[in-house]
């Protein structure tokens, strides 16, 4: 007996939502302020930070803190969250590529932290916001780098493997920074603004990819997230940046649709406010800002 397109897909999403419960259950949830936040020597925070329309994480562990992107010019929450929780210091900038959603507050944090390097593309734009941020870099102490795919940086306990670019193009998002984070068995992989055609080129040249955590790339548009590079990360979770209406109507329907028929959770800054994953380097908690 054949079976109906119709029961098939019952049957298809009953799987999917079976997966999803599982994962629930395995990944523990919690609102940021119902618990205490403290790195300890085995403890590593990643924050997603709520920075509407832009990009901002900041990775915390007990010999390191790293900021990859700086959120956007329009605004001012980077340097108070960074104060807010206990931020004096950071090892390492990044600005992963040079538009104003991602290198925004580059001056402001520059300007109010310490910082020991700073990490660039080497794409250059003619924006304020970019002469802003090269401005701050120059009267501040920290050294400067352009990293290349192939690299790898450790940094205290935490390693940094840089994937892309390879060389620049022009494109700023070909050229854009992007970073698996390891620690222990955890990793996150950081794309900024790449797409498919950077994708494809990282799928096919046998990058590996796999990490626990993707943050999606382009704020969860169409134009990144194919089924090709979901499959060669195989992430637990993915989380995604994005302003709440924002006018781009990021993230994509049809990106999350595809995560949710690859049974990957997905958790974004405009729904959930800042989001902060708590890891010893083998399990994880996930903590938000709003419920």
């Amino acid at each position: 007996m054949f079976k109906s397109k119709k029961s098939n897909l019952l049957i298809n999403a009953v799987i999917v939502l079976l997966a999803l419960l599982l994962l629930f259950i395995v990944i523990e949830i919690f609102s940021i302020d119902s618990t205490n936040l403290e790195i300890n020597p085995d403890t590593v925070l990643v924050h997603f930070i709520d920075v509407g329309q832009a990009n901002a994480t900041l990775m915390i562990g007990p010999d390191f803190t790293v900021l990859v992107d700086a959120g956007h010019f329009r605004r001012d929450d980077v340097v108070p969250y960074l104060r807010s929780i206990g931020v004096k210091e950071l090892d390492l900038l990044v600005g992963s590529h040079p538009h104003a959603d991602h290198i925004g507050q580059f001056d402001k944090v520059l300007d109010a932290f310490p910082v020991t390097e700073v990490w660039m593309s080497g794409d250059v734009h003619t924006t304020r916001t970019f002469e802003r941020a090269i401005d701050a870099i120059s009267r501040s102490e920290a050294s400067y780098y352009e990293p290349r795919a192939g690299e790898s940086f450790e940094i205290g306990s935490l390693i940094l493997e840089v994937l892309n670019p390879e060389q620049l193009t022009g494109d700023f998002h070909e050229g854009c920074i992007a970073i698996r984070a390891v620690y222990k068995d955890f990793s996150v992989l950081l794309t900024g603004d790449i797409e498919r055609p950077i994708e494809q080129k990282l799928v096919n040249e046998g990058t590996y990819l796999k990490s626990t955590i993707l943050e999606l790339g382009h704020h969860g548009s169409r134009t990144s997230s194919s089924q090709e590079f979901i499959d060669a990360v195989t992430p637990d979770i993915a989380i995604y940046s994005a302003g709440r209406d924002n006018e781009y109507g990021h993230p994509h329907k049809q990106v999350i649709d595809r995560l949710y028929e690859n049974a990957i959770p997905v958790y974004g800054t405009d729904i959930y406010g800042t989001i902060v994953v708590q890891t010893n380097g083998f399990t994880y908690e996930l903590f938000f800002e709003k419920d």
